[in-house]
């Protein structure tokens, strides 16, 4: 289920949505959105003239100059991200690792629509959900899963609009990169780090 962000409209699929955005918020897409829209109509056979193309083409540019200048100033953040530290030269390194994150015995599916695409600095693409690909400086835990809409700290996560706490009665929280507890707000993500973050209840 997917949902817009720039009205209240959700829809079953990702087609229908990405046609959404097309038809109804062109002019008013980011960067992210316009490239998943134009990625998916570019495997279409849409007939369209040499000329418009080019307007469109030029119309891209704006756009995503304007988004790339705005998302600069902003750090690059997607969701509600209130991380202490903010990446830096976004755009600057490529690396990537994988994660799982399991609240109540759920596995979280990454792989969704809400979940890709949703920074520069660091998100999920191509519709996978266990490989995340790091695309800036100084990108911690904290920030990168601020993106998503989760916050998590050493010992609590915020999912969903619930936040569970370590010292909660029956409730365990583990936050871990390869094996080991960290601090969300000061590790810094690096290349082939598995993060593994649980929330169990009893």
């Amino acid at each position: 289920m997917a949902d817009c962000e720039y009205c209240d409209a959700s829809f079953d699929s990702e087609d229908a949505y990405l046609d959404h955005l097309d038809a109804e918020h062109s002019a008013e897409l980011g960067r992210i959105d316009r490239r998943r829209v134009e990625s998916r109509s570019s495997d279409e056979d849409t007939g369209v003239a040499t000329g418009t193309l080019a307007l469109g083409g030029i119309l891209v540019v704006l756009v995503v100059a304007v988004g790339a200048f705005t998302l600069l100033q902003s750090g690059g953040s997607g969701g509600s991200v209130d991380a202490e530290q903010q990446p830096g030269a976004v755009g600057s390194v490529h690396f990537h690792g994988t994660i799982e994150m399991v609240v109540d015995g759920q596995q979280v599916d990454f792989s969704q629509g809400q979940y890709q695409l949703q920074a520069d600095a660091f998100h999920f693409e191509n519709g996978g959900g266990t490989q995340w690909h790091g695309h800036a400086q100084g990108v911690t835990l904290e920030y990168a899963m601020g993106t998503l809409d989760i916050g998590v700290t050493e010992s609590s996560v915020t999912y969903q609009g619930t936040t569970y706490r370590d010292s909660d009665a029956n409730t365990s929280v583990t936050v871990t990169v390869d094996g080991q507890p960290v601090t969300p707000s000061e590790y810094v993500l690096e290349e082939g780090d598995e993060i593994r973050i649980v929330v169990e209840q009893s």
